[in-house]
Formats: C-alpha cells, structure tokens, sequence
C-alpha cells in the first residue's frame, strides 16, 4: 500500500509536469508518498498505485484535482525573506506614487495567503506612515491549489501559522479572534478589501488578470524545467505595465531564461525592471 515502483512513479512524474509544469526529479518517492497517502484513506483505496491510477485517468475529476492540489501545496511564512516588503516602502510605492496613485501588484503563488496579506498589510502601514500619500493598491493573489484558495478566502490562520515571521505589534494590528476556543485569528476587513483571489494555473494565460505593476513569483520557479520556467517568465513580462518589476526569491534567477528584465540590485535584495520596448 504504501509503495510505489519506479515506473509508477515515472509515470506520475511525467503526468504532474503536464498539468502544472512541476519537475519531480529524480528519487522523489517520499514526497510522493507523504503528500498522497492521506488520500489513499480517504477515497478507500487499497494502495497509492491505485490512487496515482485513478487520479491519472478522466472518469474521476475530483480525485485528479485534490491529487495536484496535494502535491502543489507548499509552506509559507508572513513577510518571508522580509526584503521585499521593506523595498516596497523605501523603493517601489514612492517610485511608482511619482507618476501614478494606483498600484496593482501580483501574488502569483499565493499558497493559503501570507504573501499577499503581508503585502496588504505593507500597504496600510505606508499610507499610515504618509499621511498625505494618496496610495491605492490592489492585490490579486493566484494559486492552481482550490483547497488554498479556500483558505485565502477565509483569511483565518491557526497560532502555528501566526507564529511564523508574524510580530506581535502586526498581529494586534491586523487580526481579530475568530471562534471561541482562541486557537485562530481572522484578518480585519481593511487588509481583507485590499485583496483577491483567483485559480490560476501558471501554464495558462494570463489575460484575464489585466496588467500588473508589480509580480510576485518567488521560490516558485525551482519547481519548473528551464523551458517552462522561460515561457512564465516572458508570460510575466507581458503582463507588466511598462516600467513595472518582477520580484523573485532569493536563490531564483533570470540567467539564460529571458531577457526582458534588467537586473536592480537593492540594499538588500535583488528585483528584475521590465525593459522599455
């Protein structure tokens, strides 16, 4: 029940890199196995080969759709790495204010919303630090993941959750008691209206979300091969307005993948500009 052979797992491989560009790699079995046995209990099955079959066919969408959702489900932290907030304050919203006092920015891999909260609440300690700033910022977070988006939506995260890159000064800030047993927190609706949600799987177009001035995609990338990892990357482009940046984590970069973005080095920290034509 809780093995799976190396065909198998080829197989499984090569059909999550279609469907949403993820590279598994080599000896990736445990992981495989950690993300989908839950799900073997579940549906009932007598083995996870009989849950990657399943879920590898058409008759039953609902298997396939928890079965990538598991498997691209990933941690996050409040203000992780912390430099890029800091750079929409001393950089990028007093940039961008010179011309413009609508900014709208991208999570693109929103996981269960810590990022794009942590950009709302970015936002919100600006314009209370300049209060003659006439910023307006709207944030669109995307994930392929239903069950995070869920999460998004809800905006309620347990202590386990709170405790991660969350200080005590923002959380009495911008979170309030939700439920009686004093185990999780909502997000107050002034962060909460600053944000939206949406599926979006990275390999598709993104048309829909119109231009953006700023895009989130970090640690991100890693999951890609290099020919996925350019077509998102000039998928991006085209979706900034011009002058408009793309910030990526600290260990992803451009190099031999596109050459829309010229390269700024910050104090810390590194974003990428989109070219002028």
């Amino acid at each position: 029940m809780r093995t799976i052979s190396d065909s198998t797992y080829k197989q499984f491989a090569g059909f999550l890199e279609v469907q949403c560009g993820i590279v598994l790699g080599d000896n990736k079995q445990y992981l495989v196995k950690s993300r989908l046995l839950p799900l073997v209990t579940e549906f009932k099955l007598e083995s996870l080969t009989e849950l990657i079959e399943q879920a590898m066919g058409i008759r039953n969408r609902q298997l396939r759709t928890m079965v990538i959702d598991a498997m691209t489900t990933n941690e996050t932290l409040w203000f992780r790495d912390r430099y890029p907030f800091e750079l929409l304050t001393s950089k990028l919203f007093p940039e961008f204010l010179e011309t413009k006092k609508n900014i709208k920015i991208w999570s693109s891999a929103s996981s269960s919303g810590q990022e794009a909260y942590s950009i709302a609440m970015t936002a919100l300690e600006y314009k209370k630090s300049k209060p003659i700033s006439n910023l307006s910022v709207q944030i669109i977070g995307t994930d392929i993941s239903d069950s995070m988006l869920a999460q998004c939506k809800a905006a309620e995260y347990d202590n386990l959750a709170l405790s991660r890159g969350l200080s005590d000064t923002r959380k009495r800030q911008f979170f309030v008691p939700a439920g009686s047993d004093g185990n999780k927190m909502q997000i107050k609706p002034e962060v909460k209206t600053l944000t939206s949600f949406k599926s979006l799987n990275l390999l598709d177009s993104y048309g829909s979300l119109g231009k953006f001035d700023i895009i989130f995609c970090r640690n991100v990338l890693i999951y890609f091969a290099n020919d996925v990892k350019s077509k998102i990357l000039n998928q991006f482009a085209s979706a900034l307005n011009p002058g408009g940046y793309l910030i990526l984590g600290a260990s992803e970069s451009l190099n031999g993948l596109t050459d829309r973005f010229e390269m700024v080095r910050c104090n810390p920290g590194i974003i990428y500009k989109l070219k002028s034509k």
